[in-house]
């Protein structure tokens, strides 16, 4: 079993940056393929960014194409997701998702992954 830890959430003004982390114990990080989703109250879940098992391959939502950039480090465990230039429409919970899978599997839906973290609230706002 997968448990998945997301950190680096918080309050951000307009125009700021964070960076999310996801850890993942019970696998190593180089057995799976990780996504972020997010979750704003009222609407339901949305693939934002994913990264293949051995990093090659990444996705990214059209609303965070060129602001948003997701990488991994497997010596450390941790997948993170730099966020820059948010806006208020970012605002919601941000979940780290995991699947055991091929090297160069990737996706933005949410259906295919097993393992899910307990999410990290992400509030921009001034």
């Amino acid at each position: 079993q997968v448990q998945l830890v997301e950190s680096g959430g918080g309050l951000v003004q307009p125009w700021g940056s964070l960076r999310l982390s996801c850890a993942p114990s019970g696998f190593t990080l180089d057995q799976l393929a990780i996504g972020w989703f997010r979750q704003a109250p009222g609407l339901g879940r949305e693939g934002v960014s994913s990264i293949s098992r051995d990093g090659r391959r990444t996705n990214y939502a059209d609303s965070v194409k060129g602001r948003f950039s997701i990488s991994r480090d497997d010596a450390k465990n941790t997948v993170f997701l730099q966020m820059n230039n948010l806006n208020p429409e970012a605002t919601a919970v941000y979940y780290c998702a995991a699947r055991a899978a091929l090297y160069s599997w990737t996706s933005l839906d949410h259906a295919p992954y097993s393992f899910w973290g307990q999410g990290a609230q992400v509030t921009v706002s001034s």
